[in-house]
């Protein structure tokens, strides 16, 4: 069913929302000076109330949660056995109930997840989808927006990226960051409001800005997002994940042994980069379309746009031994197109702990 955003005048809109409004470029611009805000649809809210769910969803995920403040952003992963993410979500704790915003693909497998591990504490998972929808944009964008406060904490998730959270780390070494102006915000709000922000759009009293336009400024700002980053091998490590969405020092949980080996002694075997791509042929690639180096596959994209800046870009996923001025071939649907590299993680990204080198067996030392 079209959702209430396909009432605006322009409005192109698919299963997961409003995709635009006839000038992508234009409302990149907009959005990113926060004169206009982003219906996303394509996110889901999950809610968890209960005495025990700061304490359990810390002993489950990769994030310090336990003493998080009421109002404070942070996110988190829920990694595999041997460290590959398989989900994620932003967080916003109100002192009565953890809010999680994810992507809606992932909704449905983390609430189930999350309900089979409840045992016999006090949480009480659900999604919160049908009560609640999700407004993004600037902070100072949403200001015309009234998000949810059922505690009188305005549910307002307000991204921590670039910036290394408590207990995170960064590989990238790129200065300034590609992020360094990145202020994106998302605000948890009721259906009926949702339906008010519609009208307003329609009788032009407030300005949209489509899904395609928040999906590139995020590309733009080397962002990694669950929907397009992640695969079944996905390490945090790769996306550079360990900035926003993973505490190194906090307690056990599933997946951390991994996690800690490849930071202190090993590398990643894959690594993010950003692309310029040659806009030449009007080609944007798709999710999963192979980058080759010499007729070598070496890596996939994914994700790309046409930033109002930038120009066409995206970002890919390489091995990790792919050479840092290595330039690459996208082969798509359509063609090919030529794309050079930008660095976000580097090869050498990983190994930080400095363990001493012994003799080995039988030599002498004297």
């Amino acid at each position: 069913m079209p959702g209430p955003f396909a009432r605006v005048p322009g409005a192109v809109t698919d299963e997961s929302g409003l995709r635009h409004l006839g000038n992508p470029l234009g409302e990149q611009r907009a959005l990113a000076s926060g004169a206009a805000v982003t219906p996303l649809g394509d996110r889901a809210v999950l809610a968890v109330p209960g005495e025990d769910r700061l304490s359990w969803l810390d002993s489950l995920t990769s994030q310090a949660l336990t003493r998080l403040p009421a109002g404070e952003s942070t996110e988190l992963l829920v990694l595999g056995p041997k460290g590959h993410i398989e989900h994620a979500a932003s967080v916003l704790d109100d002192g009565e109930t953890t809010w999680l915003i994810v992507d809606a693909a992932d909704a449905e497998g983390l609430l189930s997840w999350l309900r089979k591990m409840r045992f016999r504490l006090r949480v009480d998972p659900r999604d919160a989808s049908e009560e609640f929808a999700v407004i993004g944009g600037t902070r100072a964008g949403l200001a015309v927006v009234a998000a949810a406060a059922p505690t009188g904490i305005p549910l307002i998730w307000s991204d921590p990226w670039p910036n290394v959270s408590p207990g995170g780390h960064a590989y990238a070494t790129v200065e300034p960051h590609a992020a360094v102006e990145w202020d994106w915000s998302e605000a948890i709000v009721p259906r009926a409001e949702e339906e008010r922000i519609a009208v307003a759009a329609a009788s032009g009293e407030l300005t949209l800005a489509g899904l395609a336009a928040a999906d590139a400024l995020r590309i733009a700002a080397w962002r990694p997002r669950w929907a397009n980053e992640v695969d079944d091998r996905a390490l945090p490590h790769e996306l550079d994940w360990l900035r926003t969405a993973v505490h190194l020092e906090k307690g056990c949980y599933r997946g951390q042994e991994t996690v800690a080996k490849v930071h202190n002694l090993g590398h990643p075997p894959r690594r993010i980069v950003a692309l310029q791509l040659d806009g030449s042929d009007s080609l944007l690639p798709a999710r999963g379309d192979e980058l080759f180096v010499d007729d070598v596959a070496v890596g996939v994209i994914t994700s790309a746009a046409l930033h109002f800046e930038d120009g066409p870009i995206a970002l890919a996923v390489v091995r990790r031994n792919t050479a840092v001025d290595a330039e690459f071939i996208v082969r798509t649907a359509d063609g090919v197109i030529a794309a050079a590299q930008e660095v976000i993680v580097p090869p050498e990204a990983g190994a930080t702990a400095k363990v001493p080198r012994l003799p080995r067996l039988g030599r002498r030392t004297r």
